[in-house]
């Protein structure tokens, strides 16, 4: 059974977006967070709320964008720092922590996803477009709009593997040796996912595109 998990504001995102940078980090040099992790496994529950204070949000995001969903994203993100203290001592000291975050993430939302048997969709796309935001007018403005809800259907009719791979190299901005050690393949392979995915994603948004049109 997990151990009850420190008092960390896990019921709801906006609680880390009050948290100054004064109190998330050390005035003088801050720790990696693959220092902090190494204390965590030494038993040092300060260093596992620093980290939970650096990486909730973006952890969240991630989640968000997998499942669709804000209540289950938020759930797995308690999850997944419960099992990052319960299985601390599995961390090694090499390689990339936030890597092994998102493994841990992974993880967890596909455990949430065969409780739920709900479908990770609904993922939104808006981060992988490119437009620059320049306040178009107004026939603009409802073109890029359009572009934006094609892109979500899109990507919604993504495999599952390939929406992943997306949310992990281009909306959390993964290296592809990260991404390579959260899928468990080589860093060759992940790119090849990666580029067949965006074919798949760019595929599926022209085909939208065409049928949108008179």
């Amino acid at each position: 059974m997990i151990a009850a998990f420190p008092d960390f504001p896990l019921s709801s995102p906006r609680a880390t977006a009050r948290i100054t940078l004064a109190d998330s980090v050390d005035c003088s040099t801050p720790d990696s967070d693959h220092e902090l992790m190494l204390s965590v496994r030494d038993g040092d529950l300060d260093a596992l709320g620093k980290l939970f204070e650096r990486h909730h949000s973006r952890l969240f995001g991630y989640l968000y964008k997998l499942t669709g969903q804000r209540a289950p994203a938020e759930d797995i993100v308690q999850t997944v720092f419960q099992r990052m203290l319960k299985y601390r001592h599995t961390y090694r000291n090499e390689g990339s922590f936030t890597a092994w975050m998102y493994h841990l993430a992974r993880k967890c939302a596909a455990d949430q996803h065969r409780k739920s048997a709900a479908l990770p969709l609904d993922a939104n796309p808006g981060a992988l477009s490119r437009q620059a935001d320049e306040a178009p007018g107004a026939a603009e403005s409802a073109a890029a709009i359009d572009d934006r809800a094609l892109l979500r259907t899109a990507l919604d009719r993504l495999d599952p593997a390939d929406r992943e791979v997306l949310l992990l190299s281009r909306i959390r901005e993964l290296s592809f040796a990260e991404v390579a050690e959260v899928l468990e393949c080589s860093a060759g392979a992940a790119r090849v996912r990666a580029h067949r995915a965006l074919g798949a994603l760019r595929d599926h948004f022209f085909k939208l595109q065409k049928g949108a049109l008179p």
